[in-house]
């Protein structure tokens, strides 16, 4: 199989010596993030036909807006990530929470006693 055969599209191949590889490179990665490729594996360790570990390995290389349209944007709700996600519980002023629920409660409790 040549390297030219390893393309679908018909891509040239890639050299890592000759003078356009840098283009070449660009134009792969261009590729790869454009469409997204997935690498999977798993890991078994076995000892005398026993389970001890696996490990199952999963990763996805494609850009911000191909992702997008795969539904993936876990990044988008991970505080750690993003400015814009959801702070998490520890994080938020607890006692002003407090107060909203006690107060919401008396006025639960007020509307079941007038009924």
């Amino acid at each position: 199989m040549t390297e030219a055969s390893l393309w679908q599209s018909g891509a040239p191949s890639v050299s890592a010596r000759g003078p356009g590889s840098g283009a070449n490179l660009a134009d792969i990665l261009e590729r790869v993030l454009d469409k997204g490729v997935v690498i999977a594996g798993d890991i078994q360790i076995n000892l005398l036909d026993i389970e001890l570990l696996t490990i199952k390995l999963r990763l996805l290389v494609a850009s911000v807006d191909k992702a997008k349209e795969m539904g993936i944007d876990w990044w988008e709700h991970d505080p750690s990530l993003s400015s814009r996600a959801p702070k998490p519980v520890e994080s938020r002023d607890l006692a002003a929470e407090n107060r909203e629920l006690r107060d919401r409660i008396a006025a639960l409790e007020a509307g079941k006693e007038t009924s």
